[in-house]
């Protein structure tokens, strides 16, 4: 560990500690367990319409906790980007319907909101490098159990595949959950998880510049009502 988050984690209490490897250990790990096991029965776009409904949730959450109080701004943000998502998604969704895959997305979603949420009060106590340095310990810790005991962990595969893991560990994973911490830590749980409605947005967009995949007009359509959304939080009151 860096100088610095060792210094956060000396001074960082024993109940955010336990809290920020739980984090990791129970709500990520679940989540994205429940994403990959669906991702095995539904198509991705379908998937990422279900896993996508968790802003809703957040900001219901928020509200009826009272840890934040509706505003006319997020509850439309919150409408553009749902609407946005609905049709940038489910224009791509196709095959049958899977009732356990789509359980299993809605409970990745409902399990990224009770992790946003819980999130939200620790990084209180933990600056976000520290908080993620035990939530993907704690992650990690749950697959390396649930791997072993399933007999499912491995490291018989090319070369090339530890490149792609070296480079997904730090860019797709550390860094992501740094700056969603980061984020949350300065507009609050439902402006975060609107704001990262943004996300199946740039995977349409990479794919398309990667793989030649067809941005149809809707999907450019629902593009640009979840960015508006993103612009909405992020313009001036």
């Amino acid at each position: 560990l860096c100088p610095r988050v060792r210094g956060s984690l000396r001074a960082a209490s024993q109940r955010a500690i336990a809290i920020g490897l739980a984090l990791g250990a129970i709500g990520y790990a679940t989540q994205a367990g429940l994403f990959f096991g669906a991702l095995q029965r539904l198509d991705a776009s379908l998937l990422a319409l279900v896993l996508y409904t968790y802003p809703a949730w957040v900001m219901l959450a928020s509200f009826a906790i009272g840890r934040e109080h509706p505003t006319r701004r997020r509850v439309v943000a919150l409408a553009l980007s749902s609407v946005g998502l609905v049709v940038l998604l489910a224009g791509a969704a196709a095959g049958s319907l899977d009732p356990v895959g789509v359980a299993m997305g809605l409970g990745a979603s409902f399990a990224y909101t009770a992790y946003i949420l819980v999130a939200d009060r620790t990084a209180l106590d933990l600056p976000p490098l520290a908080l993620t340095t035990l939530v993907c310990a704690g992650a990690a810790g749950t697959f390396a159990i649930v791997g072993a005991l399933a007999g499912e962990l491995s490291t018989d595969f090319a070369p090339e595949g530890w490149l792609w893991l070296g480079l997904i560990a730090p860019i797709s994973t550390a860094l992501p959950i740094v700056l969603f911490f980061a984020g949350l830590a300065r507009v609050g749980p439902s402006s975060a998880a609107i704001l990262s409605s943004a996300e199946p947005v740039v995977t349409v967009v990479l794919a398309y510049l990667a793989f030649d995949e067809v941005l149809s007009g809707f999907q450019l359509v629902g593009a640009a009502l979840v960015l508006g959304a993103a612009v909405l939080l992020a313009a001036p009151a």
